[in-house]
């Protein structure tokens, strides 16, 4: 029999490791919760009668029970061997509280005893007389201090949380077991929609929206459309606009977006295409970031660059005054500063752009920032009610799926993508189809494994 201690930081990584070095046949033999996370200890090959054996022997020197009248053996309990790790589905019993209920009395009684003993007996009570009355005595009742409570109360708590961290556990361990299930029943049952799952999966794209896409697939589906169908579906969810670079319509749109994503240089390079579309003197550019040491610095080096003014705004009522003197300019670009999602300047921000009549803002995003970033700059950027959003640096993503999940989720129209800080060739008018395909080419990684499909898809297809 091998026996073998895993350490992880969850349940789910730990019942994995077990499930990948040991096997499905692999027996748990106890679980506990450490400060680095949780520990398993798990057995191949398990004995039974062995393990019978030596924990007999093992309580025999510790409690020797007692002979019956009948001289008949005594049985020996045993211990119930473990269950296995595919087994292991059912919370064990929870075992009883220790009994301090009783303990806790009988000290009470015996304190309570010790001082009656100690007590000394009453003096007898004098008669007074009917002449002169003698003053009452005041008698002092004994104070019978109560039982230290401290203890037991601690006691219980310790029990509490030792309990509370078992049935964590366990909750998920049952979680790890229902989800591993559930993906490979949907594997057994429907493996071409398990395929389109781990193919979305590869390229990026959040577990929310893939689920989507599946769900809106047909029921009969061939090899060849579950490999082709669902890239067709996710550029359909994609909205682009279709704005040229240099429109004809007059605009005054404002870039915002977190910090580093390259609003500057897009401006420079929606600045370049407007110069020559519309020529100079019908195009302004406005900085109103004054947090970023050199950033109106920047703005005005690619001014002198176009033959384009730049017009510092401070406040919202300044921006509203430069707005005013810019109101014949074909095309007037506003650079504002990058701001994180908690930064509690965003609020500043937004009062200073809300301020501006027939302000078009749009959104800026970087391809290769994290899905969740995206998530959370777009909800921070939710109350200027962006019209359109901008793509920047893909030629930095390792994967699109993430930035392209975060349009579908909130039905972002996108304007243009950019690849490159080359001014003005590197911006182009966003196309779904080439990002889509752009996406399932450039993640060459391999499919993932039962285990991260189970930890993403297991229990929404359980409830489902």
């Amino acid at each position: 029999m091998k026996i073998k201690r895993y350490v992880a930081p969850d349940m789910r990584q730990a019942m994995r490791e077990v499930r990948e070095d040991q096997g499905p046949e692999a027996v748990i033999l106890s679980t506990r919760r450490l400060a680095e996370g949780i520990e398993i200890i798990a057995a191949i090959d398990y004995d039974e009668a062995l393990m019978r054996e030596a924990s007999r022997q093992g309580a025999a020197p510790a409690e020797a029970p007692a002979p019956r009248a009948d001289n008949s053996p005594v049985p020996t309990p045993s211990t119930p061997p473990p269950l296995p790790l595919a087994a292991r589905t059912a919370p064990a019993p929870t075992p009883a509280p220790p009994r301090i209920t009783e303990r806790a009395a009988e000290r009470v009684a015996e304190r309570v005893a010790a001082r009656a003993h100690e007590r000394p007996a009453p003096a007898p009570r004098a008669v007074p007389t009917p002449a002169v009355p003698a003053p009452a005595a005041t008698v002092k009742a004994p104070v019978v201090e109560p039982p230290a409570a401290a203890p037991l109360m601690e006691r219980a708590a310790q029990d509490t949380a030792r309990l509370r961290n078992e049935l964590g556990s366990m909750r998920e361990m049952l979680e790890v077991q229902l989800s591993s299930l559930a993906w490979n029943d949907l594997e057994r049952r429907q493996p071409l929609r398990a395929r389109v799952l781990r193919e979305m999966t590869r390229i990026g794209i959040e577990a929310d929206v893939a689920r989507r896409l599946v769900d809106e697939l047909p029921e009969q589906i061939n090899a060849e459309q579950a490999r082709y169908l669902p890239l067709g579906m996710l550029s359909r969810r994609l909205v682009v606009s279709g704005r040229a670079l240099a429109d004809d319509a007059p605009m005054v749109t404002a870039l915002v977006g977190p910090t580093g994503v390259g609003k500057t240089t897009t401006i420079a390079k929606l600045a370049a295409g407007a110069v020559m579309r519309h020529g100079a003197d019908q195009v302004a550019l406005v900085s109103t970031d004054h947090y970023r040491i050199g950033a109106a610095a920047q703005l005005e080096h690619y001014g002198r660059l176009l033959g384009v003014r730049v017009y510092p705004a401070y406040d919202g009522d300044s921006l509203r005054k430069v707005l005013e003197i810019l109101r014949d300019r074909h095309t007037v670009l506003i650079d504002t500063a990058g701001v994180a999602s908690h930064d509690p300047r965003l609020n500043q921000q937004l009062d200073t752009l809300a301020q501006a009549n027939e302000l078009r803002a749009t959104l800026v995003l970087a391809a290769n920032t994290h899905a969740q970033s995206l998530d959370d700059a777009v909800r921070a950027y939710q109350p200027l009610q962006p019209r359109a959003c901008i793509l920047t640096k893909l030629d930095e993503a390792p994967n699109l799926g993430g930035a392209l999940s975060v349009l579908i989720r909130h039905r972002l129209e996108l304007d243009y993508v950019t690849d490159g800080q080359r001014v003005p060739e590197d911006i182009s008018v966003a196309d779904a189809r080439v990002l889509v395909c752009r996406a399932a080419q450039s993640q060459k990684a391999n499919a993932p494994d039962d285990g991260v499909m189970a930890d993403r898809f297991g229990l929404a297809v359980a409830g489902a």
